[in-house]
């Protein structure tokens, strides 16, 4: 593995202009293309401290041993040249959306004397007509088979057809009436041409036709009594239908166009796409890619359509009017020229802000949204999975033991208000819901997050210890938050046991079990401050590492350097998926109480309500804003609440409500963390 600074290039070799530039390994193969507007200025943003870069940029640089550079002349060269090394060269950290198939067609060869159904991929033939993209290539087959009963039109090879003509025998589709058998002379090859011509014009859009003339001969039948006939063909109008429902119209009739959507994380991204052809949805195709750089999701799309649509002289088949995005890439006017060159006419690139096409692409961003949900549900679920992840990790935090036990801690607040944390629990790699705690952090160990972290990692192992050695002391709530914890997560349906109600021995059971390993989300301080609440304790036998967001970096305690995880890293995916679910249960407890804090201080302000009589109001119209709505009426009829309260009630939750119409433009944000808690 090289070191970036051995080839290095001098800053002032590099010039300012755009350009494609390409890193090789010690064995010359091109290992990542990229491309720029500026090549000094990205070139040297993968030479400065490597512990800034990202996991797997970071290793796409070690692993490079030199890196070269073309200066072009426009954006557009350099989009174009940059396509046409990742299809050369087919890099190993460059992000791949395509598979190695085209798109299949549904193809009539209307050229041949007895033309063809088939399935076809690659280049368009003369005097062939196309419908689709479909996908998958099985829906076309099923298609195919239904409209079979109705258009039996001949679907086989040339070689079988000519061996059916030798022979005066059909093939099996002309023995079971799926084809008209042509080859044997049952229809002539003008009415076999008209039968083709009909199927598609079916597939063309004018399905209603054919239904209404094949429900006018049903008819005609059951009037002559015919009914054997008339069965026939409402079974012929039933596959029709199917047909016809299986390609709703969902845009206007004259609409050709493909919908993107993607879904991501901070390690992969699913796609999904439909081709809308005619205002039907003809197909629907997804990826699953690692994202292989930092890079937003207007980056994604520029690869994403750079990939999917540059495929050589075939392009232009698969490119239509429109192109639906999520976000248009930074360089969308280049990638429009670049588009419509392919497909020798203006393809039309854009993100849809209203209306039914706005509406598809929610559903499309739905449909990207499952399949992530699903690719992350099998990673987690697979037994095999799960032990290679547990494995991972011990290994590269050199452990002694195995992880059969880890609970992850995150701290949430918005500007130091409403401090709380989680604490979840995963034991053989799969969350344990019932372990799951809340802790309330008030007084000084709210004055920042590595007085929160060092706070509830020792009430936490606290309780450990004294349920080691004997009953829970008075006062230390079972959930390892003392005087203010929350046991459970009523939102997750784990029940919140009564303190009460809660026996030694259940207490015991879940906190008598320590962890092999804590997980903090944050860096070097907040995994310093954890270790320290243990070492305090006296507890040396649980290990401590933090996860830190934003370049996926795992702190130890005792390393002035973090251990770098591979991206793909089964082990990294297990940090993850831990860490964002103390997350989401650390936000979920902080906005309850942020409500109820909101809730009380709203009745607090107003002079001259009492707690009794505050307790009443509540009681008597269950919530704040049914008490903000009542009438002065409604509200002296409230024991204790006169007519001078009531106007003062009245007027100052008026007042409050106006006051925090103003307040809530700015959404909260979870300091630690960056993220926004509510829209």
């Amino acid at each position: 593995m090289a070191d970036p600074r051995s080839y290095r290039p001098q800053t002032g070799e590099i010039p300012v202009d755009p350009g494609v530039y390409r890193f090789r390994d010690e064995h010359s193969r091109v290992v990542y293309v990229g491309k720029a507007k500026n090549l000094r200025s990205r070139l040297n943003s993968y030479f400065a401290n490597p512990q800034g870069l990202l996991p797997r940029t970071r290793a796409m640089v070690f692993t490079a041993a030199s890196v070269e550079w073309t200066v072009v002349g426009s954006e557009l060269e350099a989009l174009q040249l940059e396509y046409t090394w990742i299809k050369e060269f087919n890099p190993r950290f460059n992000v791949m959306f395509r598979d190695d198939k085209s798109y299949p067609y549904l193809a009539v060869t209307m050229g041949e004397k007895y033309p063809r159904v088939q399935v076809m991929r690659g280049d368009r033939r003369k005097d062939t007509r196309y419908f689709g993209p479909f996908y998958p290539a099985k829906a076309i087959r099923e298609t195919v088979d239904t409209l079979l009963r109705v258009f039996p039109v001949r679907t086989c090879s040339s070689g079988v057809f000519k061996r059916a003509e030798r022979t005066g025998r059909p093939c099996l589709l002309g023995y079971i009436d799926k084809c008209s058998a042509p080859c044997v002379g049952r229809i002539s090859p003008e009415e076999h041409r008209d039968l083709a011509a009909q199927f598609c014009d079916f597939m063309g859009g004018q399905a209603t036709r054919f239904i209404v003339d094949l429900e006018k001969r049903m008819a005609a039948a059951v009037a002559e009594l015919d009914y054997e006939s008339a069965a026939r063909t409402r079974d012929d109008i039933a596959a029709l239908k199917r047909v016809f429902e299986r390609n709703t119209v969902v845009l206007s009739e004259d609409t050709d166009a493909d919908i993107f959507a993607l879904k991501e994380d901070e390690l992969e991204a699913a796609v999904q796409v439909f081709h809308v052809r005619g205002g039907r949805i003809r197909g629907q195709r997804g990826w699953m890619v690692e994202k292989v750089e930092d890079m937003g999701t207007a980056d994604l799309v520029e690869h994403l359509l750079q990939q999917v649509y540059g495929d050589g002289s075939s392009s232009n088949n698969q490119i239509p009017r429109e192109v639906l995005v999520p976000e248009l890439p930074s360089n969308a006017e280049e990638m429009s020229v670049w588009l419509t060159g392919l497909r020798g006419a203006r393809v039309d690139l854009r993100v849809p802000r209203r209306g039914d096409k706005a509406t598809l692409l929610g559903t499309v961003e739905q449909n990207a949204a499952d399949a992530l949900r699903l690719h992350k549900s099998r990673r987690a679920g697979d037994l095999t999975t799960r032990s290679a992840a547990l494995q991972e990790l011990q290994e590269a935090l050199d452990l002694p033991q195995p992880l059969m036990r880890i609970e992850c801690f995150d701290i949430s607040h918005v500007q130091g208000t409403n401090v709380v944390a989680s604490m979840v629990v995963v034991e053989d790699g799969l969350p344990r819901k019932a372990d799951y705690r809340r802790f309330s952090i008030t007084g000084d160990a709210a004055r920042d997050d590595t007085a929160s972290m060092y706070d509830v990692i020792q009430r936490r192992f606290r309780n450990y210890l004294a349920e080691k050695t004997g009953p829970v002391p008075q006062g230390m709530n079972p959930d390892g938050a003392d005087g203010g914890g929350n046991g459970g997560n009523t939102n997750d349906g784990t029940a919140t046991v009564p303190l009460a109600d809660t026996t030694t021995a259940t207490t015991r059971q879940k906190f008598a079990y320590p962890p092999n390993l804590v997980v903090v989300d944050g860096g070097q301080p907040q995994v310093h401050a954890a270790a320290r609440a243990l070492k305090d304790l006296g507890i040396d036998d649980v290990f401590v590492i933090g996860l830190a967001k934003r370049l996926e970096e795992v702190w130890l305690p005792d390393s002035d350097f973090p251990v770098i995880l591979p991206r793909a890293s089964e082990g990294l995916f297990l940090l993850q998926r831990i860490r964002d679910e103390a997350h989401r249960f650390a936000i979920a407890f902080h906005r309850q109480k942020r409500g109820k804090s909101m809730t009380a201080s709203a009745l607090d302000s107003v002079p001259g309500l009492g707690p009794s009589k505050k307790k009443a109001l509540l009681a008597h119209f269950g919530s704040v804003k049914k008490i903000r709505s009542a009438s002065l009426e409604e509200l002296q009829a409230v024991p204790g609440v006169g007519p001078s309260l009531a106007e003062t009630l009245q007027r100052t939750l008026a007042m409050a409500t106006t006051d925090g119409a103003a307040a809530a433009v700015a959404p909260a944000v979870n300091m630690a963390t960056g993220e926004i808690l509510d829209s």
